[in-house]
């Protein structure tokens, strides 16, 4: 076996054992989900079993329903993807294309964001929703997701605009077209691809994250990841409806990765070599 032959067979098998580490716990979820309680507590575990749908009746039709929460999820995942990449791309493209005097202290601050471990921020964000009256509330979910998404999407979006050949603008700008005209209408529509990159990874994020969800929800807004923890207690834990909700709060991520894969490549490369600094 020569040289080139062996590297695409190692390579293979890597792939291989990375595709049944992923996949495994999501198959081995999907048969618990059909499973009544009596299979699920069965051991050995058996792969032959009647399948039922009653835990997936149980989490969407239930006393325990998790269609309120998938509500609430997706509106703070909505709203915080929406403001999101309304604010990011002007400020990335102000980042990008002017010449302005604090370009690099802000460019450190937004990658600085990065590096603060999200833990250290819980008790500041629950005393400061505390103290304003915004705990258990969409808006105060929003604002806290806000303040890590924001950074991100921004230093995201900075790669893709110096990326952006400046001639058309400047052909624009030289057609007596004010800045924003340019922005609008020659700069955005070549960054779509960009702008559709960052809509996704704010919106995983934001559906995806449990910490801040859990310390600041409560019984009016609680998002489907905390809302899995209903089937958890002291007493016995439900496998067989924790994974039937878990799979339903994974089916719209896996349906957008599925169809924004194209740009799930391309994203994972942005901004690996340039910095939000460069000039």
């Amino acid at each position: 076996m020569n040289t080139r032959a062996l590297r695409v067979a190692v390579l293979v098998l890597i792939a291989a054992v990375l595709l049944l580490v992923w996949i495994v716990p999501i198959l081995w979820g999907l048969l618990t989900s059909f499973k009544d309680i009596k299979d699920v507590l069965n051991y050995p575990p058996s792969l032959i079993f009647t399948p039922t749908l009653e835990n997936y009746r149980e989490v969407l039709f239930g006393p325990t329903n998790i269609l309120g929460n998938l509500m609430s999820s997706t509106i703070i995942a909505s709203s915080t993807t929406v403001l999101t990449v309304t604010i990011a791309t002007p400020v990335a493209y102000a980042l990008a294309r002017l010449k302005l005097p604090a370009r690099k202290p802000v460019g450190f601050y937004i990658l600085a964001t990065q590096l603060v471990p999200p833990i250290g921020l819980v008790i500041p964000y629950f005393l400061i929703l505390n103290r304003i009256g915004w705990m258990d509330t969409y808006k105060g979910l929003v604002l806290v997701y806000l303040t890590f998404s924001l950074p991100f999407a921004i230093w995201l979006l900075v790669s893709y605009f110096e990326d952006i050949p400046r001639e058309m603008e400047e052909a624009a700008l030289l057609d007596r077209a004010g800045r924003f005209q340019a922005f609008w209408h020659v700069v955005l529509p070549q960054a779509r691809g960009a702008i559709a990159v960052t809509i996704m990874f704010v919106f995983l994020n934001a559906w995806n994250e449990f910490l801040f969800a859990v310390v600041l929800s409560g019984s009016k807004v609680r998002p489907i990841t905390v809302a899995m923890y209903n089937y958890i207690s002291v007493e016995q834990t439900q496998w067989a409806q924790l994974s039937a909700a878990a799979l339903i709060a994974m089916f719209p991520v896996i349906v957008l990765g599925i169809l924004a894969q194209k740009h799930i490549v391309k994203g994972l490369s942005v901004g690996a070599v340039k910095g939000v600094g460069r000039r």
